[in-house]
């Protein structure tokens, strides 16, 4: 209906949601659903806080921000919080400061250790967060470490979802991630339009912490050793004379290729090697995979973490994961393209 004001009137309280991660300004203006009642406009959008503005952290932040959500983002480097507040956010560099409001809280920190000290250590989250704010983990890490987590943060009165991701910097970025996820039902509704605005696909796994982080150590072990084979693959076709590029190309239309050595392989071919994701993360994840395995046989995980190891050891530890070629490539006495 019409009111005397001249607007249009919904007898529904309508979304401010759902529209396309790549719209422009005028398609996302042109979309939002809200009710107009006077000159007041109601919506139901959660605010949010990102905890960790790396590479994934940074691609769910503004993915948040591109849905129309407000959105805290917490780093300690003041040039990352500063590139934050020119697209919109709120920045903060302490994670107790930027959650006394919201509603939703993830978590992209490096490790379980992290998490932890984000959460409850000196100036952690938990102690100013209010009551039933849902708390999403998206930090690749223990299984058991992820149980305990959500047990302590459940036990201050807070939701929490085991949630890790994957799809690299570019899937963040685009809002175009997957997300392995489990926990209360509750948590899920609550924090379902921002799980919506970061990622493709959500997998609701079950309703209690630990099958999230199962499922991305699974992932991780065959993202690493897959890793491995692409340079392995790659150094061996240098070794014996083929061109890169064109082997990169062919493979990709075979049965041996992987995603792995799609995107990871287009690095050496090219020899950039600015790490999406560094060596020293595969260190961490195969670790967890060779350690949480106990005494099943894992003898290629074995395999592919001695390398990262080794790549490590030998300085290339914040490189890109596919950095591990320039290791074999040495050893076999040859040079790839990016090396001197």
């Amino acid at each position: 209906m019409t009111t005397a004001r001249g607007f249009f009137v919904r007898s529904e309280p309508l979304r401010l949601t759902q529209f396309s991660k790549k719209a422009t300004n005028f398609e996302i203006l042109r979309n939002l659903e809200i009710c107009v009642l006077g000159e007041g406009v109601m919506t139901d959008q959660p605010t949010a806080a990102v905890i960790g503005l790396g590479s994934m952290g940074w691609g769910a932040a503004v993915s948040l921000l591109r849905a129309g959500i407000a959105t805290h983002g917490v780093d300690l480097r003041a040039e990352v919080l500063e590139k934050f507040r020119a697209e919109g956010g709120s920045s903060f560099d302490r994670a107790s400061d930027a959650v006394a409001d919201v509603d939703v809280v993830f978590i992209f920190v490096v490790n379980g250790q992290q998490a932890e000290d984000v959460l409850f250590g000196s100036g952690g989250a938990v102690a100013s967060a209010r009551k039933g704010t849902v708390f999403v983990i998206c930090v690749t890490m223990e299984p058991s470490r992820a149980i305990d987590l959500a047990e302590r943060l459940e036990a201050a009165g807070m939701l929490a979802l085991d949630a890790p991701v994957s799809g690299g910097s570019a899937k963040a970025q685009a809002g175009e991630m997957t997300i392995m996820a489990s926990g209360r039902a509750e948590a899920f509704d609550k924090a379902g339009s921002c799980l919506d605005a970061i990622a493709s696909k959500v997998y609701r796994l079950g309703d209690a912490a630990g099958k999230g982080s199962q499922v991305k150590m699974i992932n991780q072990l065959l993202a690493g050793v897959h890793i491995a084979a692409a340079a392995e693959a790659l150094t061996l076709g240098a070794k014996i004379g083929l061109d890169l590029g064109m082997l990169h190309e062919v493979i990709q239309e075979c049965a041996g290729n992987s995603w792995m050595f799609g995107n990871r392989g287009a690095h050496i071919v090219a020899g950039d090697y600015t790490p999406h994701s560094a060596v020293d993360i595969f260190v961490k994840d195969l670790g967890i995979v060779t350690g949480e395995a106990a005494d099943h046989p894992v003898p290629l995980s074995q395999t592919a973490l001695a390398l990262f190891k080794e790549a490590s050891a030998a300085g290339m530890g914040r490189e890109d994961d596919a950095a591990v070629a320039k290791l074999l490539a040495t050893k076999g006495g040859i040079k790839l393209p990016g090396m001197t």
